[in-house]
Parts: structure tokens; sequence; C-alpha cells
């Protein structure tokens, strides 16, 4: 695997290094050496799923508040999605800042979230399917999240939103979350 640094602190493309042969190819996901090697979180106590069926959902912005702030390591196994992080730590040199990467069945590539980090996607084709490992249990009390379309953020999503749930449409915005 290839750990390639990011404009956010702490935040890291994880990409597989494929040996290949006529056959196909095989390649590492995950490895505890290395993530330890890295600094990086180990245990992950849940692995989860989501499928979005129609291309320009929009899913997110998601964090945990501690104790329960959860790292995840999110890829995409089918279809592809503009996976974005925004670094929610105040006392991170990248605080307030966002990045968006491009995940998707045929790059294999991992964004590795740490803690404090919103987390959220649009989905660039149907059926788009996303892996997460997660460090923490997910405590209902504990989710929140901020609104999709911040002002101060001002993301440029790919599309409009064609599909959102309420509860994502309902966040609040940056500035109401540190107040």
């Amino acid at each position: 695997m290839r750990f390639v640094a990011t404009d956010l602190a702490g935040v890291w493309l994880v990409e597989p290094v494929p040996i290949t042969d006529p056959r196909g190819f095989f390649a590492r996901t995950f490895c505890v050496r290395e993530y330890a090697e890295m600094g990086l979180e180990t245990e992950f106590v849940q692995h989860s799923l989501s499928r979005s069926e129609r291309r320009g959902t929009l899913r997110g912005l998601h964090f945990q508040h501690p104790p329960h702030a959860e790292v995840k390591v999110v890829s995409c196994t089918s279809g592809a999605i503009w996976d974005v992080a925004v670094d929610l730590r105040p006392t991170s040199p990248s605080y307030g800042r966002w990045q968006a990467f491009d995940l998707r069945q045929e790059n294999h590539a991992q964004l590795y979230i740490p803690k404090g980090v919103a987390h959220g996607f649009q989905t660039l084709s149907d059926g788009a399917e996303v892996s997460y490992l997660i460090s923490e249990f997910h405590v209902p009390e504990a989710a929140a999240g901020i609104r999709y379309d911040d002002p101060t953020l001002a993301i440029p999503w790919p599309f409009e939103p064609m599909m959102m749930s309420e509860r994502d449409l309902g966040w609040p915005s940056l500035a109401l979350l540190e107040a």
C-alpha cells in the first residue's frame, strides 16, 4: 500500500499496489503493521456498506461527537463517488478546510479519515457501493453533521443533489456548530 498525504492534516489517500499476472491482480487493502508504522488506527469495530441507487445521491457530511469520535477508512467498491472530508478540529492546521477525492471501483483507492473530520460523498454513478471500516460503534446520540451547502465551505458538489435524507438536509452550518 502507498500512503499519500493530503491537504488535510491526518487524512491519507491509501492506494493499493497491485501485483498483476495474466489472471488479474492481487492487492492488500489493509495491513495492521503498515497502518501502525504510519501511526494510524488499526482497530476497527465495525465494517459497514452503503449502496446508493442513483447518480447524484449525496450523503453527509457526518461525524460523531467525542468521546465517540471515529476513524473511518472509506472505499468505493462499485461505481464511483466524489468523497469529501472536512476538518473540524479547532487545533488542526487545516481546520475549516475541505478536500475531495475521486474514489471508484477502478482505482481501488481508500480514504483514511481521522477523528474530528466530517465525511460525505456524492455518487458519480448509479449503483455506487461504499465500504467503511469504522473505529467506534455507532452511537445515535453522538451522531452529527454539517450542511453539505454550507456557504463558508463552498463545496462545489459535482451535481445538484438528486437525493438526500431529511436528516442530512437539516444539519447546521459550521458556524452554528462552532457557536
